[in-house]
């Protein structure tokens, strides 16, 4: 049965500038989950310096863009993995992008990115696969990214944005929970407490109670989490 992991701790992990700045990618993630991305968050064991496992190239691309809207699926870019990092397979005609994030070797994140966070924060995602590719433990990677945050080597999205989550399963702590289908808003500013959702009120999962909360709430870089309900004409992959 999917669960909803903390978004919440995973994106206002750190109370330092730098760690705040790190939490933009999230990407994926989240990580996105999106939302952690550039901060390299920490693994225990011995993830801490395995490669992510290469996928069948079209096995990876239908995975990416399965997690955009159908409307902009078909025109959006493409990266894929390889040994020595991500490249890009198709170029995008809409400012999407579509790619399999991450944020630990044994957990992905597939994500599909505007136009704004494909400037502001695929790069991260793409230096962390290179620097992984690299032989950097995630601890080396976390040190390079937060420098990079703190010189501002990386600058952080300029405008509202959205990132696409829409794929069935995100393995995201790299322990086989799941997060379901969702859309998330970044660069909006909004708190909890603008969206009447009460920060204290938390469910199981360790969220906010609500239908959509935000993730990182009091940072610059939280973002909105939407939950969404999947149907043949939202989903784009191979529909």
């Amino acid at each position: 049965m999917r669960s909803r992991m903390n978004l919440q701790a995973v994106v206002a992990k750190g109370a330092s500038a730098s760690a705040k700045l790190c939490t933009v990618a999230i990407v994926t993630c989240l990580a996105l989950g999106w939302v952690n991305t550039a901060q390299g968050q920490q693994s225990s064991g011995a993830s801490s310096t395995l490669q992510p496992p290469l996928m069948e190239r079209q096995t990876e691309i239908a995975l990416a863009l399965s997690s955009c809207a159908s409307f902009v699926a078909s025109k959006s870019a493409v990266y894929v993995l390889e040994k020595s990092g991500y490249i890009k397979v198709r170029d995008s005609e809409n400012g999407f992008t579509a790619i399999v994030q991450h944020l630990r070797p044994n957990s992905q994140e597939p994500q599909c990115l505007d136009a704004e966070a494909t400037r502001a924060l695929l790069p991260r995602i793409l230096k962390m696969a290179e620097l992984r590719a690299q032989g950097k433990t995630q601890q080396e990677i976390q040190a390079f990214l937060s420098d990079a945050a703190a010189k501002g080597t990386f600058s952080p999205p300029t405008r509202p944005g959205v990132i696409y989550m829409l794929a069935g399963s995100l393995n995201t702590n790299g322990k086989g929970e799941v997060f379901p289908p969702h859309v998330m808003f970044y660069g909006t500013h909004l708190t909890n407490a603008n969206l009447g959702v009460d920060n204290k009120d938390l469910g199981q999962d360790g969220n906010p109670k609500g239908p959509i909360f935000v993730a990182g709430d009091g940072s610059p870089f939280g973002m909105i989490i939407v939950p969404v309900k999947m149907g043949a004409e939202t989903a784009g992959g191979q529909r």
